[in-house]
């Protein structure tokens, strides 16, 4: 079986010690209020947008320059029928080295189609990811409220 997990991959110039420091400056490209320390394993933060998105994450692998793995432990979407559809789910951050290059290859585990968020939740991930993220990574300036 294919795993359909919404995946997403980039390529930078930057060293993977400049993405990884990038991705966990969370505040500087996710949009929203986020509670708590985002750069160590085994810590714990929130993220809120307003009344529609709520999730709490544990941060449950973390090798420098290489991966970060975010296992959410609760969450609420408004808009979903299930509004706990992202518990037990992990959003995963690969940096790979190719050449003078870093490839970012993000997942959210468990973020499928057969899910009710998939649609926005795919489109919003691209976004942040392939958008913010990325030039954030790239320029120093996410666009986290956007």
């Amino acid at each position: 079986m294919t795993d359909q997990s919404f995946t997403t991959t980039f390529t930078v110039e930057q060293t993977p010690q400049e993405v990884f420091a990038a991705i966990n400056d969370v505040r500087g490209w996710w949009s929203g209020t986020i509670e708590g320390n985002t750069d160590q394993l085994g810590e714990v933060f929130t993220y809120r947008y307003e009344d529609i998105h709520y999730s709490k994450q544990e941060i449950t692998e973390f090798v420098p320059g290489e991966r970060i793995v975010w296992h959410v432990l609760d969450s609420f979407l408004s808009f979903a029928a299930d509004k706990t559809e992202w518990n037990d789910t992990d959003v995963t951050f690969d940096i790979t080295a190719k050449g003078d290059e870093t490839e970012v290859r993000f997942t959210h585990v468990g973020l499928v189609p057969t899910i009710e968020c998939y649609d926005n939740c795919s489109n919003a991930w691209g976004f942040y990811i392939n958008g913010s993220l990325r030039t954030f990574i790239t320029t120093g300036t996410g666009q986290p409220n956007e």
